[in-house]
């Protein structure tokens, strides 16, 4: 990668929020990937937006991170600029019924926030293991609850740097899915509109779904949380416990014993190694079932 690139894009931020050469796997809950050229932390909108200006001088897209919670990244690394967003994490009350979080923070963190200001709705989100931006990113959801339910805006920067509010409308959410897969737009922060409530309550709420989510789940490997999407007509980690694929391992990646719609890293397992067990697992269950599994998991 070019120095005055690297050199550039160092003058737009605070020292030692410009890396070079880290390795993906720290950055991602799979601990798969290889190392980015370049990796960015910016604090703040307006270092994001000077860092996108001189990006675009140089002709280059970024790939943009929060907790890394949905992605496989690459054995051999990325040559190239990877924007990691969690540094922007603030969530604050905005009115009665609304709060704001920034792309970078946690939903665990923005769930508890709205739980102790006594404002209900968010309860789902807090044992989903990622960040604002990238639940708003995919429409993340839990237990029947979704980020399209409780969002009332998200606030966009353009790749030509300029700040947008979307409405909800606006946002085009679907199943795991938003305009932001396509528009080439970066979620910066989102608006939730609220239900005021006990927090003893909510808190009641969320320890029970954290439960539920503990005793079916496998949390204590590393993993992107479910590899694939909800089928039609059907749920993946059924369709796939009836191929007879729990345990199924290829490399140091598995099929979860306990789960069978996660594909955990038991200890060393490659990019190349999920790669051919989320491969396989399409083709026995569309063998069984004649269903074909989409990943949820992004393969960069």
């Amino acid at each position: 990668m070019k120095q005055s690139l690297i050199q550039a894009l160092q003058n737009r931020l605070e020292e030692g929020r410009l890396l070079e050469n880290q390795p993906l796997k720290e950055y991602t809950s799979f601990r798969i990937g290889g190392a980015a050229s370049v990796l960015l932390l910016p604090k703040t909108a307006a270092e994001l937006q000077a860092c996108l200006r001189v990006l675009s001088e140089y002709g280059e897209t970024p790939y943009i991170i929060g907790a890394g919670s949905n992605i496989l990244a690459p054995d051999e690394g990325l040559d190239r600029v990877v924007i990691c967003l969690r540094s922007m994490a603030e969530v604050r009350r905005v009115s009665e019924n609304e709060i704001e979080a920034e792309a970078g923070a946690l939903l665990s963190k923005t769930a508890v926030f709205a739980k102790n200001e006594g404002l209900s709705g968010m309860e789902f989100a807090h044992g989903i293991p990622g960040t604002v931006g990238g639940a708003v990113f995919m429409n993340a959801g839990a237990y029947g609850g979704e980020i399209s339910h409780v969002c009332k805006a998200v606030t966009v920067l353009e790749r030509s740097g300029e700040i947008r509010e979307l409405s909800c409308d606006e946002a085009a959410f679907g199943y795991r899915t938003s305009r932001f897969e396509n528009s080439g737009e970066i979620v910066l922060c989102a608006r939730f509109s609220l239900i005021p409530a006990s927090s003893d309550e909510i808190g009641a709420k969320m320890a029970e779904l954290l439960q539920r989510r503990r005793a079916s789940q496998p949390l204590e490997q590393p993993s992107a949380g479910s590899t694939f999407k909800r089928p039609v007509g059907g749920y993946a980690a059924a369709l796939i416990d009836q191929a007879g694929l729990k345990g199924l391992q290829i490399g140091g990646a598995a099929v979860s014993e306990k789960h069978a719609g996660f594909v955990v890293n038991l200890g060393g397992a490659t990019a190349a190694d999920v790669r051919a067990l989320i491969a396989q697992i399409q083709e026995k269950v569309k063998e069984n079932s004649g269903i074909q599994l989409e990943p949820e998991v992004r393969i960069w």
